[in-house]
Protein backbone atom coordinates (compact mmCIF):
# COMPACT_ATOMS: atom_id res chain seq x y z
CA UNK A 1 0.00 0.00 0.00
CA UNK A 2 1.41 3.01 -1.39
CA UNK A 3 0.99 6.74 0.54
CA UNK A 4 2.02 10.42 0.54
CA UNK A 5 2.98 12.22 3.40
CA UNK A 6 2.72 16.65 2.91
CA UNK A 7 1.73 19.36 4.45
CA UNK A 8 -1.00 21.19 2.57
CA UNK A 9 -0.53 24.82 1.03
CA UNK A 10 -2.40 27.65 1.74
CA UNK A 11 -5.27 28.44 -0.15
CA UNK A 12 -3.92 30.81 -3.51
CA UNK A 13 -6.94 33.32 -2.72
CA UNK A 14 -5.98 34.65 0.26
CA UNK A 15 -3.11 35.52 2.62
CA UNK A 16 -4.48 33.18 5.70
CA UNK A 17 -2.60 30.14 6.81
CA UNK A 18 -5.43 28.36 7.90
CA UNK A 19 -5.49 24.37 7.46
CA UNK A 20 -1.41 24.30 6.80
CA UNK A 21 -0.30 23.29 10.25
CA UNK A 22 -1.40 19.43 9.62
CA UNK A 23 0.48 17.01 8.17
CA UNK A 24 -1.90 15.04 6.06
CA UNK A 25 -1.34 11.28 4.83
CA UNK A 26 -2.99 10.51 1.37
CA UNK A 27 -3.42 6.80 0.00
CA UNK A 28 -2.43 6.60 -3.73
CA UNK A 29 -5.11 4.95 -5.86
CA UNK A 30 -4.67 1.75 -6.93
CA UNK A 31 -6.85 1.50 -9.80
CA UNK A 32 -8.03 3.69 -12.70
CA UNK A 33 -11.35 5.53 -12.02
CA UNK A 34 -13.79 4.15 -14.74
CA UNK A 35 -16.89 5.96 -16.28
CA UNK A 36 -20.24 5.48 -15.71
CA UNK A 37 -21.72 4.86 -19.23
CA UNK A 38 -25.30 5.70 -18.15
CA UNK A 39 -24.70 9.09 -15.87
CA UNK A 40 -21.02 9.82 -16.92
CA UNK A 41 -20.15 9.81 -13.55
CA UNK A 42 -16.49 8.77 -12.39
CA UNK A 43 -16.43 5.58 -9.83
CA UNK A 44 -13.75 3.28 -8.47
CA UNK A 45 -13.66 0.59 -5.94
CA UNK A 46 -11.13 1.76 -4.61
CA UNK A 47 -11.99 3.17 -1.16
CA UNK A 48 -8.45 3.76 0.19
CA UNK A 49 -8.04 6.76 -2.30
CA UNK A 50 -10.70 8.17 -0.57
CA UNK A 51 -8.98 8.38 2.92
CA UNK A 52 -7.05 11.26 4.37
CA UNK A 53 -5.12 11.25 7.37
CA UNK A 54 -4.55 14.39 9.23
CA UNK A 55 -1.44 14.38 12.05
CA UNK A 56 -0.13 17.39 13.87
CA UNK A 57 3.61 16.76 13.10
CA UNK A 58 5.40 14.48 10.39
CA UNK A 59 7.21 12.40 12.83
CA UNK A 60 3.00 11.37 13.98
CA UNK A 61 2.38 10.38 10.44
CA UNK A 62 5.31 8.96 9.60
CA UNK A 63 5.23 6.24 13.06
CA UNK A 64 1.47 5.73 12.18
CA UNK A 65 2.72 4.73 8.24
CA UNK A 66 5.43 2.47 9.88
CA UNK A 67 3.03 0.56 12.25
CA UNK A 68 0.52 0.24 9.93
CA UNK A 69 3.18 -1.40 7.07
CA UNK A 70 2.39 1.78 4.71
CA UNK A 71 4.85 2.62 2.23
CA UNK A 72 4.84 6.42 2.78
CA UNK A 73 6.91 8.83 0.75
CA UNK A 74 7.33 12.43 2.16
CA UNK A 75 7.18 15.91 0.61
CA UNK A 76 8.57 18.20 2.45
CA UNK A 77 6.82 21.63 1.98
CA UNK A 78 8.38 25.22 0.07
CA UNK A 79 8.05 27.72 2.81
CA UNK A 80 7.81 30.98 1.71
CA UNK A 81 8.98 34.46 3.34
CA UNK A 82 6.03 35.99 4.84
CA UNK A 83 5.05 39.79 3.59
CA UNK A 84 3.88 41.64 5.91
CA UNK A 85 4.63 45.92 5.11
CA UNK A 86 5.41 48.26 7.88
CA UNK A 87 1.82 49.65 8.31
CA UNK A 88 0.20 46.87 6.96
CA UNK A 89 -3.52 47.29 4.97
CA UNK A 90 -4.22 49.93 7.47
CA UNK A 91 -2.21 52.38 6.05
CA UNK A 92 -3.70 52.69 3.07
CA UNK A 93 -6.51 54.65 4.43
CA UNK A 94 -4.54 56.55 7.09
CA UNK A 95 -4.63 60.56 7.25
CA UNK A 96 -1.27 60.92 8.26
CA UNK A 97 -0.12 59.84 5.18
CA UNK A 98 2.88 62.30 3.19
CA UNK A 99 2.16 61.96 0.13
CA UNK A 100 -1.06 61.53 -1.60
CA UNK A 101 -1.85 57.63 -2.39
CA UNK A 102 -1.45 56.75 -6.51
CA UNK A 103 -1.87 53.16 -7.51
Amino acid sequence: MRARIYQPARNAMSSGLGKTKVWVLEYAADEAREIDPLMGWTGSSDTQSQVRLKFDSKEAALDYAKENGIDAAVADPHKRKPNIRQGGYGENFATQRRGPWTH
